[in-house]
């Protein structure tokens, strides 16, 4: 069952705990070193007259310091801690990415639908992995991987087509951004549901399915 302090009513980023007094290199180091999660650092802010601007240059960039820098980004993923030190060392504010499909894959909501969800999987009791809100609003669930390969089958399971809920599994080839990575000057990256020794098993995405569909369908 869902504690309070890993479950967070509401609907506002803001009620979400920040991680507070670490670096990124802590953090990824930390990300590394306890959850075995493969990490690698993504692009980074720069204050351009004034305005915190993306590292890419692009000044319409649609996730600005929150995306990978290179295209080779998935070779340069690792669960070394020494690796992921030396290279948040290289750059200290680059973003702290997450590469998906090998630990695990991630369910991806609108904001709303998520903490609907939220409520739905209290009640129901269901043990949840780690959870992110993006600025961007939306929510991710950590689940087992092949998320995405079963996903589709799973909603149409449940009564729906696949195209017609906001639900997307992220899986090989894609990667999240890990609190506390910034999205420009609209936020960071929070935990709605923070890793804990408790969920350090995820949970299927069958699992999780039911309640996530239901709430994308309410959101619609």
């Amino acid at each position: 069952m869902l504690s309070v302090e890993e479950t967070i009513a509401g609907t506002e980023a803001a009620q979400i705990p920040k991680q507070r007094g670490e670096s990124l290199l802590e953090t990824a180091v930390r990300y590394a070193e306890e959850r075995h999660w493969d990490v690698f650092p993504g692009a980074w802010l720069e204050a351009v007259d004034g305005v915190q601007r993306c590292s890419c240059g692009d000044t319409a960039c649609a996730a600005p310091g929150a995306h990978p820098s290179r295209e080779d980004w998935a070779t340069q993923a690792t669960g070394s801690a020494t690796v992921v030190r030396r290279m948040w060392q290289k750059q200290p504010t680059a973003s702290i990415l997450l590469p998906t499909g090998r630990t695990f894959d991630a369910i991806s909501v609108p904001e709303t639908a998520g903490f609907l969800a939220l409520a739905r999987m209290e009640r129901m009791e269901l043990t949840l992995g780690p959870v992110t809100l993006t600025p961007d609003r939306r929510m991710h669930f950590f689940v087992l991987p092949g998320a995405s390969v079963k996903l589709p089958e799973l909603v149409r399971k449940l009564g729906w087509t696949p195209s017609s809920l906001d639900l997307v599994a992220l899986g090989e080839g894609a990667y999240v951004a890990a609190p506390p990575t910034r999205f420009g000057s609209s936020g960071a990256v929070q935990w709605a549901c923070r890793p804990t020794p408790a969920n350090r098993w995820l949970p299927d995405a069958e699992e999780l399915i039911s309640p996530l569909a239901y709430a994308c369908g309410r959101d619609r």
